[in-house]
């Protein structure tokens, strides 16, 4: 049964609708609507951070907002991250333009945590729709839910455990001779929900090995991890189309973006904002 919240707030809509949240799936995400994030009060923002800590992820249909508005919706969230190897706009060295690389230079057709090689991986992203295909679609997974659902034996032994992250498809991308890599814990404690989350990524060049183990050693544990956080009851799909905002907290989220639209145009600006040093 899908349930609709619907949240009265004063100046809820330019026309005078009402800021509505309702379920994208019964693990993860949720639809807002009701409201323009280009004129949204202070008011309407708290409930939205809110259903944000609820939700893991939010999807705003229909807002076609400028580099600006986009900019200044992102600034109230916090700080915003900025990522050495990535070639952002000229004029707005916070946002990075995604366009199609083609399927042989795809970094992100893999479930992942974004830049997770350097110390303090960002908090959130943010990323505006402006011209997509048929296909392309994004997937989300809730890590929160992940964690929980491991047995009680396994959360004891992962509690401490840190893993090897590394730059290494980005590095590749853009042909850098150094590849970045940080040391994190397999399970993060979210800083402001206080939940715990499963926090890993792709065996192998994502995460090589745990640490003060070999690589041969870390695999068979990296894998059941990974192969654990992507079960289907925990993931939403989303269809993008023109003018979305979609949002999700790199902290409890991993997300999978599919690359089936061969050479057609597909064009989304990203902001991210910055995060502190996983615990």
């Amino acid at each position: 049964m899908t349930v609709v919240i619907k949240t009265k707030v004063a100046d809820a809509a330019p026309s005078g609708g009402e800021l509505s949240i309702t379920p994208l799936t019964g693990a993860i995400g949720a639809a807002i609507s009701g409201v323009r994030l280009a004129d949204i009060s202070e008011q309407q923002f708290q409930v939205i951070r809110q259903a944000f800590h609820d939700n893991c992820m939010l999807v705003f249909r229909d807002q076609f907002l400028t580099i600006d508005e986009h900019i200044a919706f992102a600034a109230r969230w916090g700080e915003f991250e900025i990522n050495a190897m990535s070639p952002y706009l000229d004029d707005y060295p916070m946002v990075l333009p995604l366009s199609n690389r083609g399927k042989d230079k795809a970094v992100t057709e893999n479930w992942h945590y974004d830049s997770t090689f350097k110390a303090e991986p960002p908090a959130i992203t943010m990323l505006s729709a402006r011209d997509i295909p048929v296909g392309g679609d994004t997937m989300w997974c809730n890590q929160y839910l992940a964690y929980e659902s491991l047995s009680p034996g396994l959360q004891t032994i992962l509690q401490g455990v840190r893993a090897e992250f590394t730059g290494a498809r980005l590095a590749k991308l853009y042909g850098l001779d150094k590849v970045p890599s940080s040391l994190h814990p397999v399970v993060r404690t979210h800083p402001e929900t206080g939940r715990k989350a499963l926090y890993i990524g792709k065996p192998g060049d994502t995460v090589p090995r745990l640490e003060n183990m070999t690589s041969a050693d870390s695999q068979p544990l990296l894998r059941h991890l990974y192969e654990h956080s992507t079960s289907p009851d925990r993931i939403y799909r989303h269809q993008w189309r023109n003018g979305d905002l979609v949002m999700w907290d790199n902290r409890c989220t991993m997300h999978y973006a599919v690359h089936d639209y061969g050479d057609a145009t597909r064009e989304l600006h990203r902001v991210t904002i910055a995060g502190d040093r996983p615990r």
